[in-house]
């Protein structure tokens, strides 16, 4: 198991509820209403799960080792991808003001259906640029050692920075997302393989 595959299994859960945020965006434009409990729980997870736990991994250990073997951030890949987390950020922000307004401003749920699909093309091209692209580049360039020593810095991510239980806690949110939804389960991991962060 590499970081590269962690942070690969980390996207199947993230595009799992990428469908779900589409199932309420396209109700929402239907409507005119937003379903402000799903809303506020997808939101939940983009900031916490997809951002706080995957992107703080990307951001703070996996992006930085990239670079110390050469890739430029300026113009290079990994700057990209940190602009486009950035976009993605400005998107979420985008979509919990609208949740917010859904309750007296009848123009919410077009403004939250706008932000949420911007924010799944953004994210499935983001995610397709790493899994086809950048992560091959990483794992060319990294030896075992650098490789160990990203698995051990997720490892303290996921223990120290996001704390026991709260990866579990948004996997089960995922998925109570989808049953909710009709959105298919994200591919499990084969028997024995670390889930999405690593547990």
């Amino acid at each position: 198991m590499k970081p590269s595959d962690i942070l690969s299994h980390e996207h199947r859960v993230i595009e799992q509820v990428l469908e779900c945020l589409e199932k309420l965006a396209e109700q929402a434009a239907a409507s005119g209403r937003v379903d402000e409990q799903s809303a506020r729980e997808a939101i939940d997870f983009f900031r916490n799960f997809a951002d706080r736990c995957h992107h703080g991994k990307e951001e703070t250990h996996f992006f930085p080792a990239m670079e110390a073997k050469g890739f430029p951030r300026d113009g290079g890949p990994t700057g990209v991808m940190l602009y486009e987390h950035d976009q993605g950020r400005r998107l979420v922000t985008g979509m919990a003001d609208a949740v917010a307004a859904s309750g007296d401003d009848p123009d919410a749920a077009a403004r939250f259906a706008q932000h949420a699909r911007q924010f799944i093309d953004l994210l499935r091209e983001h995610i397709q640029k790493e899994d086809h692209c950048l992560f091959a580049m990483a794992d060319q360039a990294f030896t075992d050692a650098d490789q160990q020593r990203l698995l051990d810095a997720f490892d303290k991510v996921e223990h120290e920075h996001i704390g026991a239980g709260v990866h579990e806690r948004y996997l089960e949110l995922a998925n109570t997302l989808a049953r909710r939804l009709g959105v298919p389960l994200a591919a499990q991991p084969a028997d024995g393989a670390p889930s999405c962060c690593g547990h």
